[in-house]
This record gives C-alpha cells, sequence and structure tokens, in this order.
C-alpha cells in the first residue's frame, strides 16, 4: 500500500527526517556494554543524551537525563524544638504467620 503523500516533497522530506532523527539523536546500548562502559555512557545522559538500553536487540530500557535537579532535594525547615525518641511512634507490628527468618534461611540455602 502507498502512501496517499508518496509525491509531496515536503511530507516525504518530513518522514525521512522522523525516521533518521530517531536513529541519530536516540543512542542505543547494549546491556554488556552499558555495563563496561557505565561512566562513559552516563557522562553522556548528564550532557543532555538519552540511552536505549537493548537486550539481544530489543529495547529493554531508557536512561534520560533528570529534568531538575531542584525536585531531588527537600530541605525541609528544622523542628523549633527536637522531638524526643519516646514520643516518636513505632511501627505496626509485623502481622504474618509466615516465619520470615525461616524463608530467608531457605532462600539462602538454595545458592
Amino acid at each position: 500500500m502507498t502512501s496517499p503523500y508518496h509525491g509531496c516533497p515536503r511530507i516525504r522530506s518530513l518522514q525521512q527526517v522522523t525516521i533518521s532523527d530517531y536513529h541519530i539523536v536516540m543512542k542505543t546500548v547494549r546491556i554488556a556494554e552499558l555495563k563496561s562502559r557505565l561512566s562513559e555512557h552516563l557522562r553522556a545522559v548528564k550532557r543532555g543524551e538519552t540511552l536505549t538500553v537493548l537486550e539481544r536487540d530489543t529495547p529493554v530500557a531508557r536512561i534520560t537525563p533528570i529534568e531538575s535537579k531542584r525536585s531531588l532535594l527537600v530541605i525541609r525547615p528544622r523542628p523549633a524544638r527536637p522531638v524526643p525518641l519516646a514520643d516518636i511512634p513505632l511501627p505496626r507490628p509485623l502481622t504474618t504467620k509466615t516465619d520470615i527468618v525461616a524463608l530467608l534461611l531457605q532462600e539462602r540455602g538454595e545458592r
């Protein structure tokens, strides 16, 4: 099936730019290469590049630069007076009948 815009040079040019830009701007990297040259790839991301991580030629993840560094750190004002440890509520006890220690030992024994 041919495109109805096949003869229009402007649309054809747009299609070519879209296809080319996708492959040029979006850098791909295989998992093994990412692991071996992680620092180099992270420097590229810091410069603004986006990486697509491939597992056997299948995209599995995208690494993009963070939009704003301000959103990473939230500084809250210090309370007027420190809260005593006795006033901090403890989390509720775990309400499961499963023995967590036994599960951990079982999992570690399987390795």
